[in-house]
């Protein structure tokens, strides 16, 4: 019986003091137990009120400033082509000819035709001598104007201006400066009127053609600045400008925007390019973007408190240009806010700025 008494005085014992001890484990202050853990090295930003550029991305291909076609003006066999794709032509230049033998008697036979005319005038004339010999300025007119329309002089001159007009139709001639491109024709071939011979493209000018949003276009206007990346060399940023926006929407909700820009070398039509069109936003609250993380989707900036405790903030964010983002609302200017190791951070965790 003593023994069994002795055993319970124990138990009771042993049970009281394990109450004991979690009661004291649980008045330990959280201020001490976050004094207890590794502060978290941070590095930090300001939260600045500033001008913002947003920018812009959107893709297209280049173009010439001018691409014209190059017609044939008559039927005929292709004779000589004088050029190859790839040169550089100037306006006017001759780039092919078609077999000349119809049209150079055609302008034979108007030059006979026209001698003719002018002899059958002189004898005319001798017959209306009287006539034109009038003081009548009026009657002396009128008799020249009969005797060069009965002689056929009239008829003989347009006929040669016609035969040498399709004489010269026999050349085919660059109509503007440019790169020869997309020959369709070889020597031989039998060519109808106004068939594209090539096209000519004026590639010491480039535009790029582009599509972006229109929630977009209304930070985008004329002369923009623009930078361009060609796919062909996207480590080097050409300059580029806006020169024109289309009115209209198309069915997929983008608008066209045009650029051009200020080197081509290097540069074909047809090349891919990307275009960054800045689009500056005054009095912005600006933080770098490694400052907004996202909880549960929405996103957070933490802030340092009295420089050793980070605080939790939701923000309502704006746009961003890829290295800063706007705030719109969530945080105050000037705020002091957490640029790393703020993925895991919690609400008041204590936090060591570094500056390397």
């Amino acid at each position: 019986m003593r023994f069994s008494f002795y055993l319970l005085f124990l138990l009771i014992i042993s049970l009281l003091g394990c109450t004991e001890s979690k009661t004291e484990s649980q008045e330990i202050p959280s201020e001490s137990f976050r004094n207890e853990v590794a502060a978290t090295e941070v590095r930090v930003a300001t939260a600045e009120r500033k001008s913002f550029d947003y920018l812009i991305n959107a893709a297209g291909k280049l173009e010439a400033l001018s691409e014209v076609k190059a017609l044939v003006e008559r039927e005929g066999y292709l004779e000589k082509v004088q050029v190859l794709e790839g040169q550089f032509v100037q306006k006017g230049q001759i780039i092919a000819t078609l077999d000349r033998r119809e049209a150079e008697f055609a302008l034979e036979k108007a030059k006979i035709n026209l001698t003719k005319a002018q002899s059958e005038l002189e004898v005319l004339k001798a017959q209306f001598q009287l006539a034109l010999e009038s003081k009548d300025p009026q009657v002396v007119q009128t008799v020249e104007e009969r005797i060069r329309v009965n002689s056929g002089l009239s008829l003989a001159e347009v006929e040669l201006k016609e035969a040498e007009l399709n004489l010269a139709r026999c050349e085919v001639r660059a109509p503007v400066s440019g790169k020869i491109a997309n020959i369709k024709f070889k020597e031989g071939s039998l060519v109808t009127k106004n068939a594209e011979f090539a096209e000519i493209l004026s590639t010491d000018q480039l535009l790029l053609r582009v599509k972006v949003l229109e929630s977009d276009v209304p930070l985008i206007s004329s002369s923009q600045k623009a930078e361009i990346y060609p796919i062909s060399d996207p480590q080097n940023a050409l300059d580029g400008r806006v020169i024109a926006v289309n009115p209209k929407v198309d069915e997929n909700g983008l608008v066209q925007v045009t650029l051009s820009l200020n080197s081509s070398k290097n540069l074909l039509p047809g090349m891919n390019a990307r275009a960054i069109i800045r689009a500056p936003q005054s009095n912005s609250l600006v933080v770098p973007k490694d400052a907004v993380v996202y909880r549960s989707g929405r996103p957070v900036v933490f802030t340092v408190e009295g420089g050793k405790e980070s605080k939790w903030n939701y923000v309502e964010v704006g746009r961003d240009n890829g290295r800063e983002i706007e705030v719109l609302d969530g945080i105050p200017e000037n705020s002091t806010v957490i640029t790393s190791n703020n993925l895991q951070l919690a609400h008041q965790a204590p936090v060591q700025i570094v500056t390397e």
